[in-house]
């Protein structure tokens, strides 16, 4: 069975720049699905709801297209002690976080939806990974903050990028802090029947 083209309903360069490298080349459409109208104490739960949704509601302006694709939808949020993280609001936000967060172990979580439109099935799952701080000292926090580069993602750090000098080590997969777990996602495409290698082939929509 011939794989769909993937549209991928996040506006996350990283989750991109992950099916990229990884020689998937999907159509981007964000959702702008309104992620206050959902809420749960249970960060797993969060996830899957909040990718489901944004899948969903990418998947309303493709569902007559020809042919019809897969839609992915993802959604991270960090979880340190039963208080649950996504982006922070502010500089300040950002500053108390880590504040908060050095030298102490997190649990990053990601949803991931996989809407399939040709066989009306979907698939979501969410991976957990988890994520060691370092110690860092209040100025290296500003200048970390001042970068601006924690003010674009969930629990504040981009371990890719310059947050990566303050993590000492994760449990599980790194790819899923990133934003997309490509193990996981490989499964969910198995599960859907399909052959994922099939995207080298260069589908698109």
């Amino acid at each position: 069975m011939a794989i769909p083209p993937l549209v991928l309903a996040s506006a996350s360069p990283a989750r991109l720049r992950l099916l990229q490298g990884a020689g998937i080349f999907p159509k981007v459409h964000p959702s702008h699905f309104d992620e206050s109208q959902v809420s749960s104490p249970d960060p797993e739960v969060l996830v899957k709801t909040l990718a489901l949704g944004k899948a969903e509601t990418v998947a309303r302006e493709y569902r007559e297209s020809n042919p019809q694709p897969l839609i992915l939808g993802c959604d991270s949020v960090l979880a340190i002690a039963n208080e649950i993280y996504g982006k922070p609001a502010s500089a300040a936000d950002a500053i108390a976080r880590w504040q908060q967060m050095r030298g102490r172990k997190g649990s990053l979580y990601t949803g991931y939806a996989l809407l399939d439109l040709q066989q009306e099935q979907q698939v979501v799952q969410a991976a957990v990974t988890d994520v060691y701080f370092a110690s860092a000292s209040d100025r290296a926090i500003r200048a970390y903050v001042a970068t601006q580069e924690p003010l674009h993602c969930a629990g504040a750090f981009a371990i890719e990028g310059k947050g990566g000098l303050f993590v000492d080590r994760i449990e599980g997969c790194h790819m899923n802090v990133i934003g997309l777990s490509l193990p996981l996602l490989r499964v969910m495409v198995d599960g859907l029947g399909y052959d994922i290698t099939q995207w080298w082939e260069g589908a698109a929509i």
